[in-house]
């Protein structure tokens, strides 16, 4: 019983980690890379629809992306959503794709990204917080119910803490590199 509560909140923690990491690609650095654009929201014919599922991107300059619709008539769909978002590139519709020039970034910028990826850290560690919490919870049930001793339930929790500290240092190695790549001029 123990074994599963731990194993499954490690599971869930190796997630969050996962989704943290994930979504520190969508924090542009000065270079173009696909996932900038993958998660932007496009209105075609009245449904939300992810960009990577209108499109095919490619970056075929290093702060160029090439964005090539499947259907033409979502050409202006797309082109709205990159001008709506928050990437501070201006598309420009060919006709049957758009390129996106990416601008050199200034430094406040680049310290409005790290902030932006310090939240999304910060993010990643209160679900990871969370995690633990649940699993405790279940814990101390299996010890109320007489399941497992207040010395198993000790151990365990010990156990849970420090796979809990190791998940939260993999963010926050995650997020000083991805600092140390944003601040890199």
């Amino acid at each position: 019983m123990i074994e599963d509560t731990l194993l499954e909140a490690m599971e869930k923690m190796d997630k969050a980690v996962e989704h943290t990491q994930v979504q520190f690609s969508t924090v542009r650095t000065g270079r173009a890379s696909p996932a900038l654009v993958e998660r932007i929201t496009v209105d075609y014919y009245g449904a939300p629809v992810p960009l990577q599922q209108l499109a095919s991107i490619s970056v075929p300059e290093a702060r160029q992306l090439l964005i090539k619709p499947h259907d033409r008539g979502a050409l202006e769909s797309i082109e709205k959503a990159i001008r709506d978002s928050d990437l501070g590139a201006n598309p420009n519709n060919d006709g049957i794709s758009i390129r996106l020039s990416l601008p050199q970034l200034t430094e406040e910028r680049r310290k409005e990204y790290v902030k932006v990826a310090r939240n999304m850290a910060e993010d990643g560690k209160i679900a990871i917080r969370n995690l633990r919490r649940d699993a405790r919870k279940t814990l101390e049930a299996f010890e109320k119910d007489g399941e497992i001793s207040a010395d198993d339930l000790e151990r365990a929790e010990k156990e849970l803490d420090k796979v809990t500290s190791e998940h939260v240092d993999h963010i926050d190695q995650a997020l000083s590199r991805k600092e140390q790549e944003l601040l890199e001029v």
